[in-house]
């Protein structure tokens, strides 16, 4: 619901404008500070009700679709989005900003295109959770793209020249590092159940044996690297909606296999190893 008020808000804003060239650097401040206000609502939201897919998938959520077809159609509008504002800015193929969207794009192309083809089993999600995906998905593409191309750090005219500061290649580093602990994790979970097995397990290797939610982990690792190398407004509030987004559902990834396995899960942590 956040995602859809965020979106009402921001069609209210923009409602006078054409395309996202019309827009000046007010507006789109003004739009990052609603993002960001709606991240720190959805956090506190999320230590109330539990979003209904994966194993807090209940009826009461209503209609669903197969996994499959719902990973799709949540991430591939953020993709599309960011592909079609690259071509209408004026950023083409200058960097640093063509780098920073070819990062970005190489984790939605896996998310939107290989990772729901490699899921096992007939799981569905709600489409009511797909709707809010694809409604938040298609925002973080505009916010991006501004922050990349529309309005980016004044920095960037370095060009070559911003690649050589440190903090940039570290940022790399970190995204990287985390998109292989996140693909990693994703593989531990897919080989949990054999075909048709509905049972729940508990993950264990690569950093499941320092946490419990190691895809989220990874997930986080990703979008904080990005935020550091971009050094943009806009990567800065993603991490701030996937924090606010991806912790309280590990908080209650622990609980629930906590209820489950009991001693089984030991001192691993929920999301951040040897911390929380």
């Amino acid at each position: 619901c956040g995602a859809f008020f965020c979106f009402e808000l921001t069609c209210t804003i923009f409602a006078h404008r054409t395309r996202l060239t019309d827009l000046n650097e007010i507006d789109f401040q003004l739009f990052l500070w609603l993002m960001s206000g709606m991240a720190a609502i959805v956090f506190v939201a999320l230590q109330f009700v539990k979003a209904g897919y994966g194993i807090f998938r209940t009826p009461s959520w209503g209609w669903t679709v197969p996994n499959k077809v719902a990973w799709v159609l949540m991430e591939a509008p953020v993709f599309l989005v960011m592909l079609l504002l690259w071509n209408r800015s004026d950023a083409g193929c200058s960097l640093p900003a063509l780098l920073f969207f070819l990062l970005f794009q190489l984790h939605y192309f896996q998310r939107s295109f290989i990772f729901p083809f490699l899921l096992r089993g007939k799981s569905r999600m709600p489409i009511s959770i797909v709707a809010m995906g694809v409604v938040f998905n298609v925002l973080n593409g505009c916010m991006q793209a501004g922050g990349l191309f529309y309005f980016p750090p004044e920095a960037y005219a370095e060009g070559w020249g911003y690649l050589s500061h440190a903090w940039v290649w570290a940022g790399i580093l970190l995204f990287f590092l985390g998109m292989a602990v996140n693909i990693h994790s994703d593989r531990v979970i897919r080989r949990l159940r054999q075909p048709g097995d509905t049972a729940h397990y508990l993950p264990a290797g690569g950093m499941y044996r320092y946490v419990t939610s190691a895809n989220y982990l990874g997930e986080l690792l990703e979008w904080t690297g990005f935020a550091l190398a971009a050094h943009t407004a806009a990567a800065w509030v993603f991490v701030l909606w996937t924090a606010a987004n991806l912790i309280p559902r590990a908080a209650a990834i622990h609980h629930r296999y906590r209820e489950e396995f009991g001693q089984a899960v030991g001192n691993r942590k929920r999301i951040i190893p040897y911390i929380y």
